[in-house]
């Protein structure tokens, strides 16, 4: 009897079936469609692996389980021994289906913020056909700052350069080679001497131990007069008061953020009315852009032929640093 493989993912089309289905097939393993995680509980005993948007509930359910690959780049939910029934169970992401869709997210944030769109959008919408006093920004000459330099941070730095910016500096846990797109690479013990040099600081990072609360008031305070802050990583990444106070007294320009905590915002919280904040629902990224949706199966199947070749996984996480 052929090996299990128990599927849940919410973009789920004829193609990606025979896809599927055919990458299962060659390697000793049969398909079982789930139409949603509350569908799965009870039902993935005899699943080795499971891939796609399952929720915690199924994950800790699955008795036979040996390696998980999640829909999402962001692991946070997913690194808890206790989830697993084996210890050793594997974990993959999709951590490079994501970086087309959010790198062209934070070049229209940061456009719209330097430009000043919203602040031009309410004057039209208040009947008002005026220049702003002040004038645009550019990110011509604008000192950037990515905090974070995986893949979202990367093809960001990579677009970011045909606007020629004056420079873009990377901050990672560790200085080690990086893409040319990064005119420098700094350590995170470095951070608070790279932020008074930053007119442009994007955020991409994981949620862990280290990255909640990075950018605390302390941090913000070190930043220009009149930068920008963006972030799509994770909420929890930044000390969300500090940025409101920050913004309602001008010290920053603006402030765009897919993320927050929590998620989703209650309509009457502070954020909702921060000055010059753009804020977005977490749709940087999700499955809605075809592309992501193509890499992230395509990933699944090429680490799938791993799996069973017995070959290290590419796309595998290391629970206890959550990345």
């Amino acid at each position: 009897m052929a090996k299990k493989i128990g599927v849940i993912i919410d973009f789920l089309n004829d193609s990606y079936e025979r896809q599927l289905n055919e990458a299962a097939a060659k390697c000793g393993y049969e398909v079982v469609y789930f139409p949603s995680s509350a569908a799965a509980v009870g039902n993935v005993d005899e699943c080795e692996i499971l891939y796609g948007h399952c929720s915690r509930k199924v994950v800790k359910s699955a008795k036979s389980l040996k390696w998980y690959c999640t829909c999402w780049a962001g692991v946070d939910h997913f690194c808890d021994d206790e989830l697993y029934q084996n210890p050793d169970c594997l974990l993959t992401n999709s951590s490079g289906a994501y970086g087309t869709t959010i790198s062209e997210h934070l070049i229209m944030v940061c456009l719209m913020l330097l430009r000043r769109q919203m602040e031009y959008t309410e004057v039209i919408r208040n009947g008002g056909w005026e220049t702003l006093p002040g004038g645009i920004r550019s990110l011509h000459g604008a000192r950037i700052t990515v905090l974070g330099t995986g893949d979202i941070g990367t093809e960001f730095a990579r677009r970011a350069q045909s606007f020629h910016p004056a420079c873009i500096n990377g901050v990672r846990r560790t200085v080690k080679p990086s893409d040319p797109a990064f005119t420098a690479i700094h350590a995170i013990a470095e951070l608070d001497s790279v932020l008074p040099e930053t007119d442009l600081l994007v955020m991409a990072l994981p949620s862990t131990a280290e990255t909640v609360g990075i950018l605390s008031r302390e941090r913000l305070a070190l930043l220009p007069q009149g930068a920008y802050v963006v972030n799509v990583g994770r909420g929890t990444a930044v000390d969300q008061e500090a940025l409101i106070d920050a913004l309602d007294s001008g010290r920053l320009a603006g402030a765009a953020l897919d993320v927050v905590v929590p998620e989703p915002l209650p309509a009457d919280h502070p954020l909702r009315r921060a000055k010059n904040l753009l804020l977005t629902p977490h749709v940087a990224g999700n499955m809605t852009l075809g592309y992501t949706c193509d890499k992230s199966v395509q990933m699944f199947c090429d680490d799938l032929e791993n799996y069973a070749a017995g070959r290290p996984l590419a796309h595998l996480v290391n629970r206890k640093r959550g990345y």
